[in-house]
């Protein structure tokens, strides 16, 4: 029975999909605005690696346990494994200790699951893979009828290959920033149980 969990969680490299990295840290007090000026930095470094596919940071309040938290993603584990041993990472991490106190907390995810992200939810707590497709079959669906809508008279004379790559890019768009986000709150109580 273990065998067969553990087979079907194996998967090929670079077929991982993509990696989000949620790393928390508690800064010392008066050291906020340096610890801001690092984030910057960091992240503007990390924007220099291939694979890299943006980051947020979150402000410390009581969902992040008045912690600042820094998420980045990458396109592959590949990818994400190259900058986290990067020597220029090694060169940030080491100006970090003089802002901070105590451990760090590091969480990854790979694949959908970044769509259902909630930071006051541990790593490991992800909704069924049924409940997340039944969810992305119904946004997907609604987000691409509505584009389809409302850009359709704009979009008839042109090319297909050029219409879907629109529409494509759109819905990713908006199902990353704007509708996942809101969704997984909205059904956080099914979605998690």
């Amino acid at each position: 029975m273990a065998d067969s969990c553990i087979q079907s969680q194996l998967t090929e490299p670079g077929q991982e999909g993509p990696v989000t990295v949620s790393i928390s840290r508690k800064v010392k007090p008066g050291f906020e605005a340096d610890y801001e000026a690092w984030i910057s930095g960091v992240i503007e470094a990390a924007s220099e690696y291939p694979g890299h596919q943006g980051s947020n940071v979150l402000r410390p309040s009581a969902s992040t346990g008045n912690r600042y938290v820094l998420i980045y993603r990458f396109d592959s584990y590949e990818n994400c494994e190259r900058w986290e041993s990067s020597e220029l990472r090694k060169q940030w991490l080491d100006k970090l200790a003089p802002l901070i106190e105590g451990e760090a907390e590091v969480q990854r995810g790979t694949g959908l699951e970044f769509w259902f992200d909630l930071p006051e939810l541990p790593v490991n707590k992800h909704p069924s893979p049924h409940k997340m497709a039944l969810v992305l079959i119904a946004v997907v669906y609604v987000l691409i009828m509505a584009i389809n809508l409302s850009l359709g008279p704009y979009l008839s004379g042109v090319d297909l290959w050029l219409k879907t790559a629109i529409i494509v890019t759109l819905q990713v768009l908006l199902m990353t920033y704007l509708v996942m986000p809101r969704v997984t709150r909205l059904l956080k109580g099914w979605l998690f149980k």
